[in-house]
Parts: C-alpha cells; structure tokens; sequence
C-alpha cells in the first residue's frame, strides 16, 4: 500500500516545483534550500534541517542502503536479525542500558525508538528532546553505536534468536504460505524471489555468529549510510556532531561492491492461482512489468511526467472507486497505479482488488476491461478538469501548511532521495511549479500515459483465495481468457453531468441566542435558536486544517434488544445511499477539488459526527452536516452493493485463527448478553437485517439537534462560523427532549475464567489476560489506571522479551470509563509460542503480582512520567488532541479546563497510587484466552 500512495501523492509529494519561463525541459531539479545535504570524507551521506513542528524534539535517523538482497545463502534473515541487534547492547550501552536509558527520557521503545529492514535497505528511528545537550550529544552517540560498535557478543545472539523467533513466527499463516508460492513469479528468476527479509527459520535457529558479524563489517559502513537529522535545532552545531561522531570511520578494506539486482523480463505471462483453508478473503493482483529500470527523476521534463502519471492515476481510481458504489460492485475496493513491485528497480503497472470468491474471473475482466477503455477511448475533458482541481487542491493544503508540517514528513522525504534518488525541491517551490504546469498538460498526453504499460509479455497474474468446500477453483486457461479482452467491444466511458449543490431544500436560517467564551482555553460556545451548541477554538497549528464534531446521548442502547439485532450490521451502510438525492459518486464528482469530509455514526451510548475541511471548504462541511441531519437518502440498491462488498469482506474471516479466537472468546464472555450478535455479520445475520428500520432508527437519532454540542478545532474564523452555525445549525430541527446514556446492565462474565480457543494449523498461540468490572468513576485512579499499564509494559518487555525471549512484543493497557457506567479495564496481551503459552502467561502474572505487592519501581515511574510529558508538550499544539478534550469533556460532563494541568495530573502520580489501582482492582478475578493451535 505504501508504494500506492506514494504514487498516487508523488504530484504533491515529491518535487513538482516552480515554474519559471527560463526553465527548460532538461533543466536539472533545484534542491530544497532549507535542507543541508553533505557527504563526508568516508562516502557518508547526510541531511540537516531546522524545522520546529513539533518544538524542542528532533528526529535522528540512520539509514543503511543494505537489506537482505545481499545476504549469502548462509546469511538468510541476518539483516533484519542485525537490525535487532543494535537494540541489545553497544559499545556506550551495553546490553538493554540503550532502551533503559532511552526510555528514561521519554522515548517510548516500539512506539518512538523504531527500525524495520526490508530488501534493499535497513533503517533506524530515533526521535529524542533536543532542549538538552546531553540528551542531543546521547542520541549521536548512539547513532554511531548503531552504525559501528554494535556488541555481537555469543551470549547476545543466542539471546534474540528466540525474539526473532518470534517476530518469524508472527508472519505465519495463509498469506505467508500463498505468497511463497507466488512470489518466484512475480520477481521471476531473480534474487528477491528467494531473499524475504525474515529469512529461513532453520537458518535463524542454527546460523555461526561470524556470519552475522561479516554482514555487519561488510555492509554496515559509512559509504552506504546517510544520518538524517531533522527538528528543532542549530544547523552548524548537528553538522559539527555529525562529523564528530562519523569522519574517523573508514570503509573495508576490499569492500564488496553494493550490488543492484534485476528482475529479467519474462516472454510468459506467469498466472498464480494459489487457496488455503485460513485464507479470509479473496484478492486478485495484475502486474505488466517495465521492460527498463526504474527511471530516476532529474529533470524538469521527468517531473512533468510524475504530473501526467498522477493525473492518469486518479482519473482512473475514480473510475474504479465509481464501480464499488454500484448496486452490483465487482470488488470490495479495486485500484490501479505504476510503481515499485518488490525490487527497488523494477516498477510495474498494477491493477488490485479484493473481490467476491464466487467471481473472480469477472473481477479480472473488469480491472483489465477498465485499462484497456482507457487505453481505447482515453479519458474526458470533464474528468480531466476534476483531476487537476483535486490534485491542485492537495498541493494547495500542503503548501498552506509547509511551515506546519512534521519533522518525520521532512525525514522521509530525505530517506528517498538518498535511497532512491526521488527529487525535494521543497513544498514551495513545488507548488508554484504545479500551478503554472497543470494548465500545460493536454488531456491527450494523459491520454497516451498507458500505451507502453498495457503488453501481452511480462505479465503476471495473481488470484488468491480462501480453499474450501463448494468453490470451485479457477483455472489458469480460463485466467488468460479474461485478461485476453477485446477493446472493440468496449464501449466509451460515460460521465455524469456535476451536481449544482450538496442541497436540494432550502435552508431557513436560525439565530444566535447566546455567546460566551472561555479565555482559559480559547474557546467561543454559541447557543442556537433550536438548543443547539456550538463549541469553537481558533488554533494556529495548522494554517489548512479545521476538525469537527457532534455528539449527543442517546446511541443504540434505546433499541430494543431485538431492533439491535436487526440494525446493528446495517447502521455502517446507510450512507452508502447519499443524502439530497444524490448518490456517492454525485458526492465525489461535486467534492473534486475540494476537501471536506462528514460522516455519522451510532455508537452505544452517543450519536454524531466526525470530519474534517479546510477554511475555504468549510461550508461545504456545514452542508454535509446539514443534509445528513435533514435528507439522507433511502436507496435499497445501494445498501445491497454494501451488503455484497461487506460480505466480500467478512464471508471468511472465521477462517482467520486469530479473527475466530476474538469471536469465540468474546462469544463466551457475553453469553449472559442478550444483545450480543457477534463480531461481524454472517449470512444468517445479513438475513436478518432489516435497512428500512435501520434507516427509520437513524432518523429519529437525528431528529433532535437540540440535543447536540457540535465541536470545531482548527483555523476558524470568529464571524464565519457564526455565521454558518446560525445557517445550518441553528436551522436543523430540534425538540425540548435531552437524553442521557443508558446503562442496560449487561455485564462480561464474572469470575476467575479461562477459555482456550483452538484453531490454525501453524504453531501460534495469542494470549489475553483481561481484569475488568464495574467501579466508581475517578479521575485520578483513571491516570493511575493508565500509568500501571505503561509501566507493566516496561516490566513484561524486560521479562518476556529480553530475559525469556519468549515474545516479540507485549504490551499492557489500563483505563476507566464513566459512561455508560463507572468501569476498569486492564488487558495484558501477546502472541508466542504454543508450547510457552502457560508458562508467560505465569510470568506476566508474576511481574503484576510484584507490583502488586511491592509496587512498582520509581525510575519506571519516571520513565512513563518522563514520556507523557513530551507527548502532552506535542499534543498540545494539535488539533486532535484538543478535540479529543471537547468530547471526552462532553462524554464525561467534566470541564475542558482539566486539559490545561494533565501534565500536572499525571506528574502528581506516585508509586503508592499504582500500586493502590493494582491491589484494589487487579488483585481479584482474571480472565484468560488463549489461541491453540489445532
């Protein structure tokens, strides 16, 4: 998926730049003045920029362009074994002192400090404070520890080879086992066919320790690194740091050359056909491979063809994004795009879908059917239009916002260009460029972009599917027949004309009966001629960003328990029908070049909204609020098209062992529920269903508006939204009822319970651990609550990870909740090993009991105090977070002041009060599942 958006985003992305009359065609692309890029003497690359979102933090990252394509046969899965490595000890941090220091700091392991390894390259994040000296001269030090000094000690390998194990473990399954079948066709006859990054688990178990050492002599050198360093930081000073830490290295002495491994063109066109028994659903995937190797950008002329390319791109998703919102969709979802396959040189036009098992081969006739259209009859000026206007309209959010933009978006702008070459002229120069080109591309170079793509040579074709009894298997002949369409018969495209307006009935206008503000937090609350709120804060974090919801009590608990069986599976579907009399692809077609999204939902004890615009969009964000509130539509045909890609979906998900424990295990635990029907919807219960009553219960939760407090965040304005608010608020209809949450007293089952589920034939079990029951709501053992999760999960990392090497990863969560009724919440969960199942099960226990009886240790206190105090310092400049607050405020009827002392909240916790939380609530009944394999 990465590959897809960072084709389908390339336009905005990557440089597209400005457009200046003495530019040339072969004009070499500028480089981003605000980015220092340098190699040092030993070949090592690096990039520096100053950059203050978020403020006082950088992100350091070392990038390694060396990945398992140039691991021996012997070394199979010890470059992504490496890569674990320089997380268990250094030279500076020996053994687990590097996370324990890091983490004392704040940096969270797994969520902040970070690697993954991949064929062609190895890669390590580490975002830390840089307010402080000391932390900034530690980060570099470790930087360099990672690249050079890592300790490759016997007793440190044996140690990981289980947690790698693990990790290995963790990717078997249905799609492990069809994607080894397919992968030697789709990277025929070529390196990366046999190199996945895992490895070989026999070779994992038993591999000598030289030969991870000669892959980290021969590859971890300076000639084939770039340390990128972005944030809130001096330039010079980093410069001066990284020369300090990396100058004195030297590469090897007859250093092996960086090899770049080809993917031979193929005469055949290969077809794949691969089930399996756990599969959950069906997919279908067609390649037509380059002929050449991936073009890099350099010039002026290669980037008015990424322009050309994501112009032919979106127009023809959109085609393929209309086909889904059909009454009959032939896919779940299907897209097509040109980019990388699995080799970093070898790009590919592509089309995916995932489809209905039962119609596979139809599915492949209409991906090939729409190319071979295109490729036919091209596409239509108003299609066109729309395209540049979306396009246009993304690159305007981002060019808006290039002074609020992320450090991590800078970093991985910088990783591709030293990995891959990609040009970064910067947003600014990116977005004038794009302005003065669109209106120069003619629709008919669009139109040519797919005649060297689509050929009868080096193809490859993908079906993979669940294996069961009753569906036949498709064949290979008949796969070449579906691919071996005729565009004589096709027929041209035909488009729709644009709606005038999100709305069809006029709109009577309320008024304003009140207005306060909030000083304290920077609030405005506007109340409505019809009882509705309107709550507001104007936020400088973002210049092109505006958030927004509405809520109010009520939500399904006021069916009755037989009128939620019948709605609960409908409720996501009947927007599928539109709203103001037009359908989903008279929305979208309206909503080119604009940005704005509202969506309703129906939970459990709230009804609402939730989206997001831009300021020169915002009225259209009102709009959708309002014709939602007033006019959604009823269209049986639409909600069937949902029922099918549903279906799709969900149809095999049992066969998923892990899926069929969560339904098995909550099944159980809710058998005294009445209204439990499951976690999806089987044909039995889309039998059931019933989309008119659904569709009657949505519009008698949204008859009142009332009742509802509507939240906007972002870059509002005090008189526009006055405005609006009194227009297409104040306007909706409303009574004098106010509901209230309703607790209808269904409880998970009680007592010391263990259920074991047994299903998969790969040896992999799932465990959870859960701690739960009713209690009196309280602010301040909800942080403690949330503070013994954090620190039980530095404690279970420590003893299941790093002394049992039984787990890749672990994790502990604790919360209370208020609404619909005062709970506590506390899961311990992680995969492993069947036959080490009970035995970390005891030892999790274990680490609870001790903070149970002993409380927890200080320096981990400190630790989660440490990097709460850095995500609320973030948090706090952004607009999420603070909608967040609003309806949390809402849910809880607390104050949203409460978010200005959090950090205060969660500094004052101690270790007596966690410890306090774990003896008053985790001291009595547990409930324990376990996944077994059959």
């Amino acid at each position: 998926m990465n590959s897809i958006l960072k084709t389908l985003f390339l336009f905005f992305l990557v440089p597209i730049a400005v457009f200046a009359q003495e530019l040339k065609p072969t004009d070499l692309i500028p480089f981003d003045p605000n980015v220092k890029k340098g190699t040092l003497k030993n070949g090592l690359t690096y990039y520096i920029r100053r950059n203050t979102k978020p403020e006082n933090k950088v992100d350091l990252r070392l990038v390694i362009n060396a990945g398992s394509i140039l691991e021996t046969d012997e070394q199979q899965g010890l470059a992504h074994f490496m890569e674990h490595m320089c997380f268990n000890g250094t030279k500076r941090f020996p053994k687990n002192q590097l996370v324990d220091y890091l983490q004392s700091i704040g940096v969270k392991f797994g969520q902040h400090l970070n690697a993954y390894t991949s064929f062609d390259e190895t890669v390590y994040f580490l975002p830390i404070p840089s307010d402080n000296p000391e932390k900034l001269e530690k980060g570099f030090q470790i930087l360099e520890d990672w690249a050079f000094n890592a300790n490759l000690t016997p007793e440190e390998i044996d140690k990981e080879r289980g947690v790698v194990l693990e990790e290995y473990r963790l990717g078997l399954g249905a799609d492990k086992r069809m994607e080894d079948m397919y992968i030697p066709k789709m990277m025929y006859n070529s390196q990366y066919a046999n190199r996945l990054p895992i490895g070989k688990k026999e070779i994992l178990e038993n591999f000598k320790y030289d030969k991870l050492i000669s892959f980290y002599k021969d590859w971890y050198r300076p000639n084939l690194m770039s340390v990128i360093v972005v944030g809130d930081i001096d330039v010079a000073a980093m410069e001066k740091k990284i020369n300090d830490h990396f100058e004195s290295y030297q590469n090897p002495k007859n250093e092996k050359p960086r090899k770049t491994f080809d993917v031979p063109n193929h005469k055949e066109t290969f077809v794949c056909i691969e089930s399996d028994k756990e599969a959950a659903q069906t997919q279908v995937q067609l390649l037509y491979k380059d002929y050449g190797t991936r073009k890099i950008k350099k010039t002026i002329a290669d980037l008015r063809d990424v322009a050309i390319e994501a112009l032919f791109t979106t127009m023809l998703n959109n085609r393929l994004n209309e086909l889904t919102n059909s009454p009959t969709p032939p896919f779940t979802y299907g897209f097509t795009y040109h980019g990388e396959t699995f080799a970093r040189n070898k790009e590919a036009f592509q089309s995916f879908a995932m489809i209905d098992e039962k119609k596979q081969i139809e599915a492949l006739k209409v991906l090939v059917s729409e190319n071979q259209r295109v490729k036919k009859y091209g596409f239509n000026t108003s299609e066109f239009e729309r395209a540049k206007s979306d396009l246009m309209s993304r690159a305007e959010n981002q060019y808006k916002d290039k002074d609020k933009t992320e450090s991590e978006n800078f970093v991985w702008e910088c990783q591709s260009n030293f990995l891959n070459q990609q040009p970064m002229s910067g947003i600014a120069w990116d977005y004038e460029f794009g302005k003065k080109l669109m209106p120069t591309i003619t629709l008919a170079e669009v139109n040519s972009y797919i005649k060297d793509y689509i050929k009868e040579d080096n193809r490859v074709v993908v079906i993979t599917s669940p294996e069961k009894e009753g569906l036949k298997k498709v064949t290979e002949q008949e796969v070449l027949a579906a691919i071996a369409v005729n565009a004589n018969d096709l027929k041209p495209y035909e488009d729709k004309a644009v709606a005038a307006s999100l709305l069809r009935n006029p709109v009577n206008a309320g008024t304003l009966v009140k207005k306060e503000t909030n000083d304290k937090i920077g609030t405005t609350t506007l109340t409505l001629s019809n009882g509705a709120k309107v709550t507001y804060k104007k936020t400088d974090f973002k210049n092109d960003e505006i958030l927004l919801e509405a809520l109010s009590f009520g939500g399904s608990n006021l069916y009755t328990n037989d009128e939620m069986k019948k709605v609960q599976f409908a409720n996501g579907g009947l927007t599928e029908a539109g709203f103001s009399g037009l359908d989903q692809n008279d929305i979208d077609k309206f909503m080119a070049g604009k940005i704005a999204t509202v969506s309703p939902y129906i939970s459990n004890t709230t009804e609402g909204f939730r989206g997001s615009t831009t300021p020169k969009d915002l009225e259209y964000a009102f709009q959708m609020l309002y014709a939602y509130f007033t006019d959604l539509n009823f269209d049986a045909s639409a909600f069937e098209g949902y029922k099918q890609k549903q279906s799709n979906f969900f149809e095999n998900m049992m066969s998923q062992p892990s899926f069929y424990f969560q339904q098995e295990f909550y099944t159980y635990l809710n058998k005294e529920n009445p209204r439990w029907n499951g976690i999806v919807p089987t044909a039995e219960k889309w039998a059931e269903v019933d989309y008119q009553m659904a569709y009657n219960k949505y519009k008698e939760r949204f008859a009142n508006a009332g009742d509802f407090e509507f939240f906007f965040v972002g870059n509002v304005d005090d008189a526009t939204m006055q405005d609006f608010s009194k227009k297409y608020i104040a306007s909706l209809p409303s009574n004098n009822v106010k509901e209230s949450a309703k607790d209808l007293g269904y409880r998970l089952l009680k007592g010391d319970i263990k259920k074991v589920v047994k299903k998969g034939k790969d040896p992999k079990s799932n465990v959870t651990i859960m701690f739960y029951g009713d209690a009196t709501y309280s602010p301040k053992e909800a942080i403690a609550m949330t503070a013994l999760g954090e620190v039980l999960t530095i404690k279970l990392i420590e003893e299941l990870r790093e002394n049992e090497s039984g787990v890749y990863g672990v994790s502990a969560r604790g919360s209370m909740n208020k609404v619909p009724y005062g709970s506590y919440n506390f899961n311990i969960g992680f995969p492993c090993g069947p036959e080490n199942a009970e035995k970390l099960i005891a030892s999790a226990l274990a680490e609870l009991d001790k903070i149970i009886k002993n409380g927890p240790e200080e320096k981990d206190v400190n630790k989660y105090k440490e990097a709460e105090a850095l995500e609320y310092k973030k948090k706090m400049k952004e607009n999420r977070y603070w909608m967040t607050n609003f309806t949390k405020s809402f849910t809880n009827g607390s104050s949203p002041d409460d978010i200005l002392v959090a950090s205060e909240n969660v500094k004052a916790v101690s270790a007596k009060e966690i410890q306090d939380v774990a003896v008053k609530y985790l001291s009595k009944d547990k409930t324990i599942g376990i996944l077994m394999p059959e």
